[in-house]
């Protein structure tokens, strides 16, 4: 259960760059089903009476920390992911796991998810007010809809959903969620790009979350625990389609920063269940290779 906002996110014990962002269209190609860690676990229950918890029944919390050096290839990073049908925690790199970082475009769940909300826009179709800068990524050039905003990661597309909103609404929604430390303190961002409707509080400034917090603010939306409705859930959900084999989906956000940071984060859905991940690399030292999509590789290895 979180904590709040402002105060480090814990599992239950008992009493964007420098440069513009690169696109980020979705690979939907076929993936595995099979389930595969390839590392060694250790589990550990607790055992956690909450007074919130529905009935103030106990619940049973499992973490396991399991080695996934294999799919990180010497990349410092870390991953949560999290189950909570069976109400299960499996961490690597702990550690890192707990650490606040900026969220990048992962903050475009978010995000779109405020702009349905509050009706600035309505479905996968609608357009913002493209001014007709030449960006350096050539696919912002554009009336963009919704989809492809999302898709190509275009900064200015929700920069103009976040200014819509408003600073007041937008502190209210990122409390409710308890996302981070819900710092919208720097809201014009803090220059890393150099137009100004390419900044914003959650690109490398005031808003900070850790990998653990992003996983509980999934599944607080996609479990249905927000003040969001059915509707514009699954409008999101159409938009963050990764993969789709016919048995299990993927949806996810990837997120690029500067000196070697890069996240990426979502859900796998089945008929059965959801578990929701979170990937996070932070290593300056291998910075060149680090990108989103290293992120997204990175968890589609874990995934499968």
């Amino acid at each position: 259960m979180l904590s709040g906002c402002g105060e480090k996110q814990e599992i239950p014990e008992q009493p964007e760059t420098e440069q513009t962002e690169q696109s980020e269209t979705e690979d939907k190609t076929e993936d595995k089903t099979e389930d595969k860690t390839g590392g060694k676990t250790e589990d550990t229950t607790i055992d956690k009476t909450d007074g919130k918890a529905e009935g103030d029944e106990a619940q049973n919390i499992t973490e396991e920390e399991i080695d996934f050096s294999n799919a990180f290839q010497g990349i410092n990073g870390c991953a949560v992911l999290y189950s909570p049908s069976e109400n299960r925690y499996s961490f690597y790199n702990k550690a890192l796991s707990e650490q606040e970082a900026s969220p990048y475009s992962t903050f475009k769940i978010v995000s779109a998810l405020m702009g349905l909300h509050n009706d600035i826009i309505t479905d996968e179709t609608s357009t913002m007010n493209y001014n007709g800068t030449e960006y350096p990524n050539p696919e912002w050039n554009g009336n963009l809809t919704f989809q492809e905003a999302f898709q190509t990661s275009c900064i200015w597309y929700f920069r103009q959903i976040i200014d819509a909103v408003g600073e007041d609404e937008a502190e209210k929604e990122l409390s409710e969620l308890e996302y981070g430390n819900c710092d919208i303190s720097k809201w014009e961002g803090s220059n890393i790009n150099p137009y100004q409707e390419l900044n914003g509080f959650w690109l490398n400034a005031s808003l900070k979350i850790s990998p653990l917090e992003q996983v509980a603010v999934l599944s607080k939306i996609f479990e249905g625990k927000s003040i969001y409705d059915r509707q514009d859930i699954e409008m999101l959900k159409k938009v963050m389609l990764t993969q789709d084999n016919g048995t299990q989906q993927i949806y996810g956000k990837t997120g690029s920063g500067s000196d070697g940071e890069a996240w990426f984060v979502g859900f796998i859905e089945t008929a059965e269940q959801r578990r929701y991940f979170a990937v996070y690399l932070n290593d300056v030292s291998q910075e060149e290779q680090i990108s989103g999509s290293t992120a997204k590789e990175i968890a589609l290895k874990i995934l499968e």
